[in-house]
């Protein structure tokens, strides 16, 4: 079989997962006429959960196309806010990325997160199961087929996790509805109906209190409500009212 050869200019945006070599300018490729071109997307590093349009002599081309001999590709990242269709929006989070889970459910997201290493095949069963946004940092996750939807989070500090995020999916905002401990919902209690959970001072200081209605944890001001704060009060600032 002849092979054909095609040119791919991967964008800026999608740079980081391309090798040095060909990150300047658009690269020729020896493709076999029978492989698809998401399957060629994914070959040079791009996971497909990153990819918006896909561009054959300019003119949007799905996934399944099969590249022809002397195509010119263009891939271009997602559009944002990248609408997510199907079931309500909500997200798993993998093993590394607990601190934004607890950000994103201090901001009322729904965010499921594995606190252990249960693998990829299974973490991929969950998203499908589930139907939620699986996010993570493992480019090889994100390739999995069975997966509902993916997403490559781009920074490691978790503020710059948040904000991407945050302005890539749009969530609705809903700041200190959800446990940060287990992603269940919070309601309002009196203080005799968590006592057996507080500590005397904590008794003695604080009036208002919310327990989740999955775990039992109890929430108050405590002292670090003020760091807490200052979170939920700039992504409110940045991103409520979207969209």
């Amino acid at each position: 079989m002849n092979a054909h050869r095609i040119r791919v200019e991967v964008t800026p945006e999608l740079a980081l997962f391309v090798p040095h070599a060909r990150r300047a300018g658009p690269t020729d490729l020896a493709v076999d006429g029978v492989s698809t071109l998401g399957h060629v997307v994914e070959s040079l590093g791009v996971p497909l959960t990153e990819v918006g349009a896909l561009l054959v002599d300019g003119r949007e081309t799905p996934v399944s196309h099969i590249p022809a001999d002397g195509e010119s590709v263009s891939v271009r990242p997602v559009a944002r806010p990248q609408r997510v269709p199907g079931a309500p929006l909500r997200f798993l989070l993998d093993v590394h990325l607990g601190t934004l889970a607890r950000r994103l459910r201090l901001l009322g997201v729904d965010a499921a997160y594995e606190s252990t290493d249960i693998g990829d095949p299974a973490l991929a069963a969950r998203s499908a199961a589930e139907q939620r946004v699986m996010l993570s940092r493992d480019r090889g996750l994100l390739r999995r087929r069975e997966l509902w939807a993916g997403a490559y989070v781009y920074s490691t500090a978790p503020e710059e996790q948040l904000r991407d995020v945050l302005d890539r999916f749009a969530p609705e905002l809903l700041p200190w509805t959800r446990c940060t401990a287990c992603n269940g919902l919070l309601r309002q209690v009196s203080k005799d109906e968590v006592a057996g959970r507080l500590r005397q001072g904590t008794q003695q200081s604080y009036d208002v209190f919310a327990q989740c209605r999955s775990c039992g944890r109890a929430y108050w001001k405590g002292a670090h409500h003020e760091q807490l704060v200052a979170i939920v009060e700039r992504a409110l600032a940045e991103f409520a009212g979207r969209p």
